[in-house]
């Protein structure tokens, strides 16, 4: 079954619910104007606890034209399309399996690189070695992610602020543990956990998910699957320093929500691999 929000126009979330549920849909069409942007956020939010079920959404023109995310076609209208189940539940398990593996390993051979860089950042700075943070993951719930702390403490008292580049606020060993993303590597733990992947769409506090979504209502797409530490996004866009980057970001890891698989999880390993050995880390 087929349902086209272009046929309404005074949508009732309730019965949304409702009606996806006693008619069996299958696949939800949202066609929308521009200046609707709040309302696909709300539909988004509320298509999310429908189970099952595959959404397509009208792409921004831009997108289109820098051929930036997948399209397929329905009636000659673009569209990208999102599937709550986005690859086989075979490699669901594997990438599980793959993200226990992984951590367990790295986090022992690994183990003498976390003493060394815990004494260099008590050395060098006063306050606490790991800094954890509220971020926002898998189908929308907070966790704490943990990191080795890349700043002076306080950094945030006027509020939240993302990195710039020449920041102040970083130590000098945390600009070099930036470089060669040495600071996400507690991240493990958070994989060990379940409350992360090792790929996956970056997580981001509630303050910026809020500002993107006001402008990119699709960001909240991301959060069908759990958060990352290393994703498209970061590998072909990098850090970002503010909600404009972040919204370029978003086309590339809505592009690997599309393309979602094994495969392209390695490819992102093999690419962030070669970005730490460069040390183009920001």
């Amino acid at each position: 079954d087929y349902w086209d929000f272009t046929s309404y126009n005074d949508i009732n979330l309730k019965s949304l619910l409702t009606r996806v549920s006693e008619e069996n849909i299958e696949e939800v069409i949202i066609a929308i104007e521009d200046y609707e942007q709040e309302k696909l956020k709300e539909i988004l939010r509320t298509l999310d606890r429908c189970g099952d079920l595959t959404i397509k959404i009208t792409p921004d023109i831009r997108d289109l034209i820098l051929g930036l995310v997948k399209m397929q076609s329905i009636f000659h209208s673009p569209l990208i399309t999102i599937n709550n189940r986005l690859m086989p539940e075979w490699q669901y398990s594997i990438k599980r399996l793959f993200d226990i593996i992984a951590s367990i390993l790295f986090m022992l051979v690994f183990s003498p690189v976390y003493l060394i860089t815990a004494i260099i950042i008590k050395c060098t700075s006063p306050g606490p070695i790991f800094y954890a943070q509220e971020r926002i993951g898998y189908h929308g719930k907070p966790f704490k992610m943990h990191k080795f702390r890349s700043m002076y403490i306080d950094a945030e008292k006027f509020g939240p602020a993302l990195s710039q580049d020449n920041d102040p606020r970083i130590t000098p060993f945390g600009r070099f543990m930036r470089k060669v993303r040495l600071d996400e590597i507690p991240q493990f733990y958070n994989v060990l956990k379940g409350t992360m992947s090792i790929v996956g769409p970056r997580p981001e506090r509630q303050f910026f998910i809020d500002k993107i979504t006001e402008r990119a209502p699709e960001y909240l797409l991301l959060q069908r699957i759990k958060p990352g530490i290393t994703s498209w996004g970061q590998v072909k866009y990098g850090y970002a320093s503010n909600v404009n980057e972040m919204l370029e970001r978003l086309k590339y890891d809505l592009l690997y929500l599309e393309n979602m698989s094994i495969a392209t999880d390695i490819k992102i390993l093999l690419y962030t691999i070669i970005i730490i050995f460069q040390g183009r880390g920001k």
